[in-house]
């Protein structure tokens, strides 16, 4: 399997353990030392460190009923990008934003995560 086609092939099983909340499933995805940062100032904000707090992360987001619609799964030569449109409603906020989450790889396997946001002010209130 070429080197694109295997990124392509994480970025599928990565988006469809975080749909389904298989953590461990996420947690088989990762390095020991990965890390995953977020922007804005809220409680998903910063650096996790480590793959336990990545996972730890992507349980936190998704205990807000958040609906990861997948766009498109993008590779680069050695890494890969998942570009979604994350939606999710209470009774006294509505997420609706678009994002690019790109994983730097290494040995197959999630190294570091960066994700990139539209909507960095909706976030900050949607994730308090």
């Amino acid at each position: 399997m070429s080197a694109d086609a295997s990124a392509l092939a994480l970025g599928r099983t990565f988006h469809q353990a975080l749909v389904s909340a298989d953590w461990d499933g996420i947690r088989a995805l990762l390095h020991d030392d990965a890390t995953w940062t977020l922007p804005g100032d809220n409680t998903i904000s910063g650096t996790a460190e480590g793959a336990d707090a990545v996972v730890e992360r992507a349980r936190r987001i998704a205990s807000y009923g958040l609906n990861f619609e997948l766009l498109h799964i993008l590779a680069s030569r050695e890494n890969m990008a998942l570009s979604l449109h994350n939606t999710a409603r209470r009774e006294d906020a509505v997420l609706d934003e678009y994002l690019a989450t790109v994983c730097r790889l290494r040995d197959g396997k999630i190294a570091s995560i960066e994700t990139y946001l539209s909507d960095v002010p909706g976030m900050n209130a949607f994730f308090v």
